[in-house]
């Protein structure tokens, strides 16, 4: 529920209250002031969150209307008093005229989001360059782009071309601060090696595209719910959005830099995966929530824009997914290490000479240019009776796992090392 404030001319108070009245408002009260040397009538009313749009609308045709919106939640109890509980569990959701004035608020100092953004490329560059993960999640605590997306979202729903556009601006321009300072960074350092931290960011799975799509969700929801209606904090919800956003920024700064195109390019990837998906599911949310082109106080919305930005963003969403999975396993690898640690497997079990004691699968950073390397290395015990070599073992359980490699067209080249292991020999 929301505080409105309400200054109206002396003598229409009692039409404010007509009108709030008609919107079941509750703890309503009128009092006769002065403002800028003038009577007024002030009018204080607790109205349903979802109700408060539609209630500005019809406030609109009152003279010189001022209105104060009140953006905290507030308990309103009114008799009978034994339905204090029952009134104060009835939780809606924002009005869309609210979500769309603190997006609109958010887009404001330069100075301190730039500044954000810089911080943020510093702490990513330090936890990929030191293999420290916790660094990682500080930077995504700290980067500013959950505000950005959101307001795109609310723009695509809203149909605002003007927000839109401001947006854009400082979205992109965030990312290219992050991504400058990472690269500086290394730069300054003569950053020549790949680090385990900056390969696994660029590996990309077949299922990454549902990540952007639950973090613009679960922003959306986190902006139109009222704050006493969930547990979720929204930290917690920009981290999430952030995820999908600042590892990757860091990871194309520093690769540039190396002159490593090929893990720069998957982070570019990620970077535009992640950016149309937020928008997608998130202004989706947005518009099943009342957001639309025009409302109270805010007509400057097209109707024809929403339809047509996300069509923009799905056909755009769609080529990204026809890139990743023509460009196998190059933008597929997390994916494709799974799949030929289960291929690897089953080649074991269908050998009559060893039991499978491990297997690690990994495309290796350095690539050996003009092949994609898929390093395997097993750990490999014999079978009960069997007596061949190590040697004659491991010749065959390699032609076997690189036969099964290629029979599922990985398009690999798989480098194999077997380890054959022996049991302590606990006789005397």
């Amino acid at each position: 529920m929301r505080q409105l404030l309400i200054q109206v001319p002396h003598g229409y108070g009692k039409e404010v209250l007509a009108i709030a009245q008609a919107y079941d408002a509750t703890n309503t009260a009128r009092v006769e002031a002065t403002g800028n040397n003038e009577p007024i009538d002030l009018v204080i009313v607790h109205i349903s969150n979802q109700k408060v749009e539609e209630f500005l609308g019809d406030l609109e045709s009152l003279p010189n209307l001022q209105v104060t919106l009140i953006p905290r939640g507030v308990i309103a109890m009114h008799p009978p008093a034994d339905q204090a509980p029952q009134q104060v569990t009835d939780v809606k959701a924002r009005s869309p005229i609210e979500i769309f004035l603190a997006g609109l608020q958010s887009v404001g100092s330069w100075k301190a989001f730039l500044g954000y953004a810089a911080a943020a490329g510093v702490v990513v560059w330090i936890g990929l360059y030191t293999n420290t993960s916790y660094l990682l999640v500080a930077a995504m605590l700290i980067a500013p782009f959950a505000g950005p997306a959101m307001n795109v979202a609310i723009a695509t729903a809203r149909g605002d071309v003007n927000l839109l556009k401001r947006t854009l601006l400082r979205y992109f321009a965030a990312l290219a601060v992050t991504i400058v300072v990472a690269g500086v960074l290394s730069f300054l350092l003569q950053q020549e090696v790949v680090t385990s931290t900056m390969s696994d960011t660029s590996k990309i799975s077949t299922v990454a595209v549902l990540l952007p799509l639950v973090a613009g969700a679960a922003g959306a929801i986190n902006l139109v719910q009222s704050e006493r209606s969930s547990l979720v904090s929204g930290a917690a919800v920009g981290m999430l959005v952030a995820a999908s956003l600042a590892p990757p920024a860091g990871l194309i700064g520093m690769a540039g830099v190396m002159g490593r195109w090929d893990l720069a390019i998957n982070g570019v990837f990620l970077l535009l995966l992640q950016l149309v998906g937020i928008n997608l599911s998130a202004s989706l949310v947005f518009r099943s929530y009342g957001l639309t082109a025009r409302g109270a106080r805010y007509q400057r919305g097209k109707k024809a824009l929403f339809p047509a930005i996300l069509a923009v963003t799905f056909v755009a969403l769609l080529a990204l997914l026809i890139w990743q999975f023509s460009a196998s396993p190059n933008l597929q690898r997390s994916s494709r290490e799974q799949s030929a640690n289960q291929t690897i497997q089953q080649a074991v079990e269908d050998s009559d000479l060893v039991e499978l004691v491990e297997a690690n699968v990994r495309f290796p950073t350095p690539n050996i240019s003009g092949q994609n390397t898929l390093l395997v290395v097993m750990y490999v015990q014999r079978r009960a009776g069997v007596t061949a070599s190590a040697e004659v073992i491991s010749d065959r359980l390699t032609q076997a796992v690189q036969t099964a490699l290629h029979n599922q067209d990985f398009n690999v080249t798989p480098l194999v090392s077997v380890n054959v292991l022996s049991a302590p020999n606990t006789q005397n």
